[in-house]
C-alpha cells in the first residue's frame, strides 16, 4: 500500500542515532531515502545499524574530495529533504550547507540536528549523548522516587531529537505544499531533550496548585510468586474495584488502603499488605487477571529480549522481523505510529554500503524539481497548520502533548475536559501540555454536552481521544461515529499498549514502560522507572508526527484516516539502539543504580559541588588538563572531587574534551539567560492560574517557525466564548445549570 510520503526523496547524511532514526521513519512512511556514507562506512559500527539503515538505499561519497561533494550537491538538488546532524558550520565548510543548496533547489527542506544550536556558547562542543543529556538535566531525579541522580543508558536526547526532527520535516512539507517554498530547520538535541522536563519545569518559578499526594504503595513494582515482577499503573479508577476484590474488610475499614492515606505508617502498612498479596500469584497471572476482571493497569515486567519476542509486540508492529544481510533473522524495533490508509512498512533490510550509487546518480541527473500543479497557492502562510482545527478530548500527558505540538504549528485547538474528573490533576502539567489551547468542560454523558462536541467535530480537521479501548464508541466518540459526521477527519487514538494485540484493551500510564524492558535496564534487574515521563511525552510527539503525516496525505488526496500511537510503541522507539535481537546477540549495556556511564572516560563524575559528564577519547587528552597531568583512570574520581564541576568542565573544554555540568535541578536551566533569549524558557501569565515559567520553543524554521503559543487558562475558562461561537450563547446558563457545561473553579 502507498505511504503518506510516497514521491518524497530524502538524502540522509546523518550518523549515530538521531539523523538516521528520523530518516528511517520517513523511509517507512514511503519516502525514498538515500543514505550517504564515507568510504569507511557508518561512523558508528554497531548492530543497531540493522535497524537504523533498513528501508534505505546506500551510496558512498568522500565528502573530503571536491568531486564527491559536487556529486552530493547534485543528489540533494534532486531531493525534497536533506538531513544532517553535524555540529553547526560543518556542512557549510564542506560547501553543502543550506545557503548553497537552496540556490540549486529552492524547494529543499534542509534539516539540521546538531547537539547544541547555532549561536549557543556550546555549539562547538562534541555533543555526545551523555553530554547533551547532562546539560539538559536529564540525569536529575525530577519529582519521582527514588530521589537519586541516575545514569540512564537510553539515548533520550538523541531519540527525542529524531522524533521532533521527523515531525518537523513533515510540517515543513505541509508548509511547502501550501506556500511553495522550502526552508531550513534546526532541531538541536539539547532543545529536544528539554521537552522531557516540561511537566516538571512549570513550578520552577512560583508555586502552582499541585495534584494531591497519593499513597505511594499503590503505585510501584511488586515481586510475585514466581520471583518475577509486576508494575502497577496509578489506580485512580480501578483501585476501589481492586481493593474490594483482593483486600479484607478489616483492611478496607481501617482506611489504610485509601488512595489518599499518605502518612508514613499507612504507606508502609499498605506496602506490607500488597507485597504479601502479590506473592500469592505469578506475575503473568496478576497481569491477566487484574486487567480482565478489575481493569487495573498491571503488567509483567519484561526484559528487552523478552519484549522483542513478545506476541503482543509482534502482533502490533511495535516489533518487526527482518532478515538482515549480516545478522540473519532479527527481531527489531518496529513502527512508531499506525496509519490505517497509508501504513508504515519495512521497505527491505539495509543495503550493502554503496550499493546504489549508479542508480541514484542517474536519477538525479534526470530529476524534475518543478512545483507540481496546485501547490504553493498560499504564499503568505506563516505557520504550517494555519487554519486547521483540532478537538482534543485526551487527558493527562501523552494525548494533550499531541495537540500542544499541533498548536505550536499553528492549529486552533479546543481542549475538552470532564467537569467531574476521577483522578487528581495539577496546574503544573496543565500549563505545559495544554499550552496554546482554549478549554471547555463538557459532560459527554449528557446529550447537550455531546451536541456541543458534535458541533466542534463538524468544523474540525483532527479529533484526538485516549479512552480505554471501546469506551469512545460507548460515548458515541468512536471513529465510525465521528467519520459519519466528518468523513475526511484525521481520527487519532492514544493508548497504553497499542491496539491489535492481547494487551490492546489494558489500562495504563507511564509506569507501564516496564513491559518493554526499560525498567529492568535502568534498575539492573530490579524494576526502576525512568525519572521523567519519557513514554508519555515521546508518545505525544510521535502522535504529532502521525497526525502531520495524515494531514499531508489528506492535502494531496482528500482522504482522512485513523492514526494510532501508544506508550509501548514509544518506549520501544526510545530504546532503538537496544531493540534488536538475533542469534549472536550479547546484552552488555550499562544498567543499574550504580552505573555512571558507558565507560571509564565516558561517564558522570562527582565534582566538589555537583555532577558533570565527561567524554574523552583517550587518557592522553586528559593529561593536558591542569591538575590531571599524571592521572590514571583509577584516580580520576578522587581528582575530580577536589574542585567544582564548572571549573573542571571549563578546563576540559579548553583542551577539546567534551564535558557538561549536570544542573542541580530544573530551575537552574530554566533561569539560564541563554535559554530565555532563545525562547526555550518563557514566562507567561495564565488566566485563573498565575505567572508560570515554562518550556517554550524546541526548534527553528527559516520560513514557517513554530510559535510560542498563548498561555492556557484554567480548565474551562474559555467555555462561554466557545459556546457563543457555536451559536448557543442564549442557552449557556441552562447548559451550566444542567451540568452539561462546567465552570472553572478559578473563575
Amino acid at each position: 500500500m502507498p505511504g503518506a510520503l510516497d514521491g518524497i526523496r530524502v538524502v540522509d547524511f546523518g550518523q549515530y542515532v538521531a539523523g538516521p532514526l528520523a530518516a528511517l521513519w520517513l523511509a517507512e512512511n514511503g519516502a525514498d531515502v538515500i543514505r550517504i556514507d564515507s568510504p569507511a562506512g557508518p561512523r558508528w559500527s554497531d548492530q543497531a545499524n540493522a535497524v537504523l539503515q533498513r528501508s534505505k538505499r546506500s551510496i558512498v561519497l568522500d565528502l573530503a574530495a571536491e568531486e564527491d561533494r559536487d556529486l552530493a550537491a547534485q543528489i540533494v538538488s534532486a531531493a525534497d529533504v536533506a538531513i544532517e546532524n553535524f555540529r553547526p558550520g560543518v556542512m557549510d565548510r564542506l560547501g553543502l550547507g543550506w545557503e548553497r543548496l537552496r540556490e540549486r533547489n529552492p524547494r529543499l527542506i534542509y534539516c539540521s540536528i546538531p547537539g547544541f544550536p547555532e549561536g549557543d556558547p556550546r555549539a562547538d562542543v562534541p555533543a555526545w549523548e551523555g553530554i547533551v543529556s547532562a546539560a539538559a538535566g536529564l540525569y536529575n531525579p525530577g519529582r519521582w522516587s527514588p530521589p537519586k541522580v541516575t545514569f540512564n543508558p537510553v539515548p533520550l536526547a538523541s531519540s527525542f531529537g529524531a522524533i521532533i526532527a521527523a515531525h518537523a520535516v513533515v510540517a515543513a512539507l505541509i508548509a511547502r505544499y501550501r506556500c511553495g517554498s522550502g526552508q531550513r530547520i534546526e532541531i538541536p538535541l539539547f532543545d529536544a531533550a528539554m521537552q522531557l522536563i516540561g511537566p516538571f519545569a512549570g513550578t520552577a518559578n512560583g508555586d502552582l496548585p499541585q495534584a494531591p499526594n497519593t499513597n505511594a504503595s499503590w503505585d510501584r513494582p511488586y515481586q510475585c510468586k514466581d520471583g518475577r515482577w509486576v508494575d502497577v499503573s496509578p489506580p485512580f479508577r480501578a483501585m476501589p474495584r481492586f481493593a474490594e476484590r483482593y483486600l479484607s474488610k478489616e483492611v478496607l475499614d481501617s482506611g489504610v488502603a485509601d488512595l489518599y492515606a499518605t502518612n508514613p505508617e499507612n504507606v508502609e502498612k499498605l506496602h506490607e499488605i500488597l507485597a504479601a498479596l502479590y506473592e500469592t500469584k505469578t506475575a503473568a497471572e496478576w497481569e491477566e487477571e487484574s486487567n480482565r476482571e478489575v481493569g487495573n493497569g498491571i503488567v509483567k515486567v519484561l526484559t528487552t529480549a523478552e519484549w522483542l519476542r513478545d506476541p503482543h509486540a509482534l502482533d502490533t508492529s511495535c516489533v518487526v522481523k527482518v532478515q538482515d544481510p549480516e545478522l540473519g533473522d532479527t527481531a527489531q524495533a518496529g513502527h512508531p505510529v499506525v496509519l490505517t490508509k497509508t501504513p508504515m512498512g519495512v521497505r527491505g533490510p539495509r543495503h550493502e554500503v554503496g550499493a546504489d550509487l549508479a542508480a541514484v546518480l542517474a536519477e538525479a541527473a534526470n530529476a524534475d524539481t518543478s512545483l507540481p500543479a496546485g501547490e504553493g497557492a498560499e504564499a503568505d502562510l506563516t505557520l504550517p497548520l494555519e487554519g486547521f482545527k483540532v478537538v482534543d478530548t485526551t487527558q493527562v500527558l501523552a494525548g494533550p502533548t499531541v495537540a500542544r505540538v499541533l498548536a505550536e504549528y499553528g492549529a486552533e485547538v479546543v481542549k475538552i475536559n470532564d467537569p467531574h474528573p476521577q483522578g487528581p490533576g495539577g496546574a503544573a502539567a496543565h500549563t505545559f501540555v495544554n499550552s496554546g489551547k482554549r478549554s471547555i468542560l463538557l459532560d459527554l454523558r449528557q446529550a447537550e454536552g455531546r451536541d456541543i462536541l458534535d458541533r466542534l467535530v463538524d468544523e474540525a480537521d483532527v479529533v484526538l481521544q485516549n479512552f480505554v479501548q471501546g469506551a469512545a464508541g460507548r460515548l458515541g466518540l468512536g471513529e465510525e461515529d465521528i467519520r459519519e459526521r466528518n468523513p475526511e477527519i484525521v481520527y487519532t487514538s492514544v493508548s497504553c499498549h497499542a491496539y491489535g494485540g492481547r494487551r490492546g484493551g489494558y489500562r495504563g500510564h507511564e509506569q507501564l514502560q516496564a513491559v518493554t524492558g526499560m525498567e529492568l535496564r535502568l534498575g539492573g534487574g530490579r524494576p526502576q522507572r525512568a525519572n521523567l515521563a519519557v513514554c508519555d511525552l515521546g508518545t505525544g510527539h510521535l502522535g504529532a508526527f502521525g497526525v502531520l503525516l495524515a494531514l499531508f496525505h489528506r492535502l494531496r488526496t482528500g482522504e482522512g484516516q485513523h492514526v494510532q500511537v501508544a506508550l509501548s510503541r514509544s518506549a520501544t522507539m526510545l530504546q532503538v539502539p537496544f531493540m534488536i535481537d538475533h542469534a549472536n546477540r550479547q546484552w552488555s549495556e550499562p544498567s543499574g543504580p550504580e552505573a555512571t556511564g558507558w565507560g571509564p572516560l565516558n561517564r558522570l563524575f562527582q565534582g566538589k559541588d555537583r555532577l558533570f559528564y565527561v567524554f574523552a577519547t583517550d587518557l592522553d587528552r586528559l593529561h593536558r588538563v591542569i591538575g590531571l597531568e599524571d592521572s590514571t583512570i583509577d584516580d580520576l574520581e578522587a581528582r575530580f572531587s577536589t574542585d567544582t564541576a564548572a571549573t573542571w568542565v571549563a578546563k576540559l573544554l579548553h583542551v577539546g574534551v567534551a564535558a557538561a555540568v549536570n544542573p542541580r535541578d530544573f530551575r537552574e536551566n530554566m533561569d539560564d539567560p541563554v535559554l530565555q533569549e532563545r525562547r526555550l524558557s518563557v514566562v507567561r501569565e495564565h488566566a485563573g492560574i498565575g505567572t508560570v515559567r515554562s518550556i517554550g520553543l524546541w526548534g527553528r524554521f527559516s520560513r514557517t517557525p513554530p510559535q510560542v503559543t498563548f498561555p492556557v487558562s484554567a480548565m474551562g475558562w474559555d467555555g462561554p466564548q466557545i459556546v457563543e461561537e457555536l451559536g448557543l450563547e442564549q442557552e449557556y446558563d441552562k447548559l451550566v445549570e444542567g451540568g452539561a457545561v462546567g465552570v472553572t473553579a478559578a473563575g
